[in-house]
């Protein structure tokens, strides 16, 4: 039976928007959009078909604006953004992941050692905005480009700390573990589950409602400008940043080799002549830049930003993890608030390695204060003025007052989410 003219009409504006769709599909694939059947009786099936093709093979609009909370701890290392890792590896409904952008750094860093470039800079963003936007998307296989040697079958045993991941230490991922098991050591989960298989990964990842990042290695939230505004995210980035006097002293401890010459300044009183600088004031920076961007509430970041202080988690931690909970919109369960009672009030020694997270908070959070001399102190300070006072660091005028003030040198400041 032949078409009538409206039927034709219809044919025509159907083979139009399909064009459009498929334009679109190829020149900005992320945000094509599936089209809806056409009640037309004339041969429109090829094309239909061909669409849903394309639908198919790449999550759609209305799936990536779904349920999932996609959740990035910025920050810096040691400023405590393993436990606050930790607060989110925890519940029994996120799919947590420690540090996936080492790899991209570890691949990129022969081109990047011996320039400090803008477009160095834009090539290392680039990637790990890339690869984010791919790991929230629950696409594991995409980091294989960034292992070395590369998986071969999707399988690897090359992970950066895969034992800080629960859901990468549990069925279905793992199914080497039992009940017994359940409060693994990170080591001991890599030699009982052995190689990764990223398809039981990414089945894991996709049966989760939530999936939350922590990385060290995104110098500011502007930097993440695309990933907020990507409307197949529903991304929320959690600040976390600490007192640069305090993150000095524990890279000084813990990074001992990078660190030497402040520690022969800490330990001689004399200041290298070859001291590298930038090791504090490109933390101050970051800090400084990031900070301002999100109290300054640029409409972009709206209900995506919340700005955390450790000392405040170091003081009230299960208080300001609820605060926490309460911005994402997710309940937070019993497991959260169990590990936090377990690993707030321990011992350090009881850590097993640099990286673990059982400690007394509050008195981790102060203990700078007998680690660094006070001329390294009011070198940071006098380096680090402006973020100082922008995050409510009060600075000591003298060592007697540096031994005295305790943690009221943090001063009672209130950094509410930008809703």
């Amino acid at each position: 039976m032949q078409c009538s003219w409206k039927a034709v009409l219809l044919l025509a504006l159907a083979s139009i928007a399909i064009q459009y769709t498929a334009i679109r599909t190829f020149t900005a694939k992320s945000f094509h959009t599936c089209p809806i059947p056409s009640p037309v009786n004339c041969s429109l099936s090829q094309e239909t078909e061909s669409t849903d093709r394309l639908c198919e093979e790449s999550p759609t609009f209305a799936y990536n604006l779904s349920r999932k909370t996609h959740i990035l701890i910025l920050a810096t290392t040691r400023s405590g953004s393993s436990f606050v890792g930790q607060l989110f590896n925890q519940h029994f409904d996120v799919f947590y992941l420690f540090e996936p952008l080492y790899h991209v750094q570890y691949t990129l860093i022969p081109k990047l050692t011996q320039s400090k470039s803008t477009t160095d800079r834009r090539v290392m963003l680039g990637a790990s905005r890339d690869l984010l936007r791919s790991l929230y998307d629950c696409d594991l296989y995409f980091l294989e480009n960034y292992i070395k040697p590369q998986p071969v079958n999707h399988t690897t045993d090359r992970l950066f700390r895969r034992g800080a991941s629960k859901a990468l230490c549990s069925p279905p991922v793992c199914e080497a573990l039992g009940p017994i098991d359940i409060h693994l050591e990170e080591g001991d989960c890599v030699k009982k589950c052995g190689t990764l298989n990223l398809t039981l990964a990414t089945e894991s990842c996709k049966e989760h409602g939530h999936v939350a990042i922590k990385t060290v290695r995104v110098p500011e939230v502007s930097d993440l400008r695309a990933l907020v505004e990507d409307p197949r995210l529903n991304l929320k980035v959690i600040q976390l940043v600490r007192d640069p006097r305090g993150i000095l002293a524990s890279r000084s401890e813990t990074f001992r080799d990078t660190y030497r010459l402040w520690r022969i300044w800490d330990g001689t009183g004399r200041k290298p002549y070859n001291l590298d600088v930038t090791q504090l004031t490109t933390v101050c920076e970051d800090f400084l830049n990031s900070v301002s961007t999100g109290l300054n509430r640029p409409l972009w970041l709206k209900g995506k930003y919340m700005l955390v202080r450790y000392e405040d988690l170091a003081r009230n931690p299960l208080k300001k993890t609820e605060e926490i909970y309460t911005f994402l919109g997710i309940p937070m369960d019993n497991n959260v608030e169990r590990w936090i009672q377990n690993n707030t009030r321990g011992d350090r020694s009881s850590a097993k390695h640099k990286y673990g997270t059982v400690r007394n908070s509050a008195a981790t959070a102060e203990k700078w204060r007998f680690r660094l001399s006070y001329e390294i102190v009011e070198f940071t300070q006098n380096a680090c003025q402006q973020v100082l006072a922008q995050l409510g660091y009060r600075v000591a005028s003298s060592e007697e007052e540096l031994k005295n003030l305790s943690i009221s040198m943090v001063e009672e400041k209130d950094f509410p989410p930008f809703s």
